[in-house]
């Protein structure tokens, strides 16, 4: 069961005007699955992503990364699951530019327009004929307001559909943001075994839209862990139609470009945080907050040593208050100099360690009473420098191994 996360309600997911959405069944992995999705974009949206750093990346991250490059403009998204179509070679290349040649020949555009996702099992031949099959179904499908049936769409070990959105005020115009997640495993940042579509009726100067994307991945996707893995295909879009009406927003540091940042970082989180509280068999939510840093890089450093470690996850599966295994992963985080006696550790409000050592008016029936809960806080204070940041976590259980030991029957 996923820790405090129900699937969203259909009525709470806002059309972007510009952006219609179509499922169909095409049978990718299994029979009578919804399972490809079609996503067209007026012409004149804007469209920037941020994608996995794993070297072995997937063909259609590859392909992504030229059809954005070639700079024809975006107008259709294609995505499936059951099928990663990594690990495949020339050949998988090949299979995924056909399903995008398809696509552009029902829509009457070039295929370099078209953008496509792949999300499921690695190293198997994507089965891009029965993909094709189902582009007309899933075109007759199109709505603006499919944004539900998509987030299940998308879905591979996820237990419920990741959806969000939100509407701020820009310029005096009403401005829609609506994105749609997936991922429970694989997950580690830079990126993950997730994708991530995130469109707004913005208007947004082109020139903004790789900075704001990265941005809103590094405070929400690039902050989420479950397992350590870096999956080969993650994938994260920023999709703007400039159909809201409102004058360009040229400056993030403008009075509308902090409200559109904010915005859309606030959605990013909101999927990002669903990932999490869907990780596979996960049971506890646990967010590691870690100040008094030198940098941000290196609260990073000792957060993803903490939220990393088998040690210390399985002991939150076990409400066990066996803190010695986070103030080791503080220890081997990397930073050198770092001095023990300095360190503070808090979950929630009780007071763990102090200058190092372990507090003497703690009680160890205190921190199995915040272990038990299905969302904890985890706060590290280095006492270094005036840096911050905080990640998001899960637990560790017997049934992570189960669904990934049966991930391919």
């Amino acid at each position: 069961m996923p820790v405090n996360l129900s699937a969203p309600n259909p009525q709470d997911l806002f059309p972007v005007a510009g952006v219609e959405l179509g499922i169909a069944m095409a049978g990718v992995r299994k029979a009578n699955r919804r399972d490809l999705t079609v996503v067209t974009l007026a012409e004149g949206s804007t469209v920037a992503g941020v994608f996995t750093r794993n070297r072995f990346c997937a063909a259609p991250v590859q392909i992504c990364r030229q059809h954005l490059a070639a700079g024809l403009g975006t107008r259709a998204i294609l995505v499936n699951t059951g099928n990663a179509n990594a690990g495949t070679g020339d050949d998988g290349l090949a299979r995924a530019f056909s399903t995008c040649i398809a696509l552009a020949q029902h829509l009457n555009i070039a295929p370099e327009q078209v953008l496509p996702f792949s999300t499921g099992v690695i190293m198997e031949s994507l089965p891009n004929d029965r993909i094709e099959a189902g582009l007309p179904a899933a075109l007759a499908d199109l709505a603006a307001d499919h944004w539900g049936q998509a987030a299940e769409a998308i879905m591979t070990t996820d237990t419920v559909p990741k959806a969000a959105s939100k509407q701020v005020q820009i310029g005096g115009r009403p401005v829609t943001l609506s994105g749609i997640s997936k991922g429970a495993g694989m997950i580690r940042p830079n990126m993950a075994t997730m994708l991530g579509f995130i469109a707004t009726d913005a208007v947004i100067a082109p020139e903004l839209a790789q900075a704001l994307v990265r941005d809103a991945a590094d405070q929400s996707f690039n902050r989420i862990t479950i397992d350590g893995d870096t999956s080969t295909n993650d994938s994260f879009l920023l999709i703007a139609t400039n159909q809201a009406g409102h004058a360009p927003i040229t400056q993030v540091d403008s009075g509308d470009g902090k409200v559109f940042r904010d915005a859309l970082v606030a959605v990013a989180q909101q999927l990002a945080q669903a990932i999490v509280r869907d990780g596979e068999g996960a049971t506890k939510f646990i967010a590691v907050q870690v100040d008094g840093g030198q940098t941000e890089d290196e609260c990073r450093q000792v957060a993803y040593a903490i939220a990393h470690s088998p040690l210390v996850k399985t002991a939150f599966f076990a409400s066990d208050p066996n803190l010695g295994r986070i103030l080791a992963a503080v220890g081997y985080a990397g930073i050198d100099d770092l001095d023990q006696t300095k360190i503070d550790l808090f979950l929630d409000e009780v007071h763990v360690v102090q200058h190092g050592g372990r507090l003497a008016s703690y009680r160890e029936e205190d921190g199995q009473r915040v272990m038990k809960q299905s969302e904890i806080t985890v706060r590290i204070g280095l006492h270094r420098g005036a840096a911050s940041t905080t990640v998001w976590t899960c637990d560790l259980s017997y049934d992570y191994v189960k669904i990934n030991a049966d991930y391919r029957s």
